[in-house]
């Protein structure tokens, strides 16, 4: 594994991501977080009357929704983000072994081999990306109403509010795993992780 060293030449960790893929990350989270709010904020009876202007809410949860490709297809500029693409996209027999020990509950390490990605951040990574754009393509038949018939309007609608559901709950999940492993939050902050961690988690990975 190549290590980062500081100006004293101790080792400061493993590179793991560069500055365009936290960006995207951090771009696509404030904009996701967004349209969780805001989604909120027009469903829950309570949280509307508390912010009020709905209109106001409505308009900014739509543009922020709109916007939720834009950091990934900005990402797409750089060769490494594309390649930690081709990473989450490629599915080998080492993740349905991570799969076969996260179902039986086996958090040995041993058990558990992966490379830059697991099998669960690869699965997570395709669901909310196809999530994404189903939400986004129901969105647009909410919005511009003129461009679809009322019983494709009304199957949209069902599918957007349920999905919004699920991807709340999916991103609660997301996030409490994040909480429970502060080098992999160490990693999207500054870029680098630990070599222990590095081997220790993603044995296979090859920086």
């Amino acid at each position: 594994m190549s290590l980062r060293v500081d100006a004293s030449g101790r080792s400061t960790g493993v590179r793991r991501f560069t500055p365009a893929a936290r960006w995207v990350h951090r771009t696509t989270a404030a904009l996701m977080g967004v349209c969780v709010v805001t989604a909120a904020c027009l469903y829950v009876p309570q949280l509307a009357e508390l912010v009020g202007r709905r209109e106001l809410v409505v308009r900014i949860h739509e543009w922020a929704g709109l916007a939720l490709p834009v950091p990934v297809l900005a990402g797409l500029a750089s060769r490494a983000f594309r390649a930690d693409l081709g990473f989450l996209n490629r599915f080998g027999s080492h993740d349905r072994r991570w799969l076969r020990a996260a179902l039986r509950r086996d958090k040995r390490p041993s058990s558990r081999p992966a490379g830059k990605f697991n099998a669960g951040q690869k699965i997570y990574a395709a669901w909310i990306a196809g999530a994404t754009l189903v939400m986004l393509g129901t969105g647009l038949m909410m919005w511009f109403t003129h461009l679809t018939p009322l019983v494709w309007r009304t199957s949209a609608t069902f599918v957007h509010d349920w999905l919004a559901l699920t991807i709340g709950i999916v991103l609660a999940g997301h996030i409490g795993m994040a909480l429970g492993d502060p080098e992999a939050r160490r990693g999207m902050r500054t870029g680098s992780v630990s070599r222990e961690w590095a081997e220790r988690e993603h044995p296979l990975w090859r920086p």
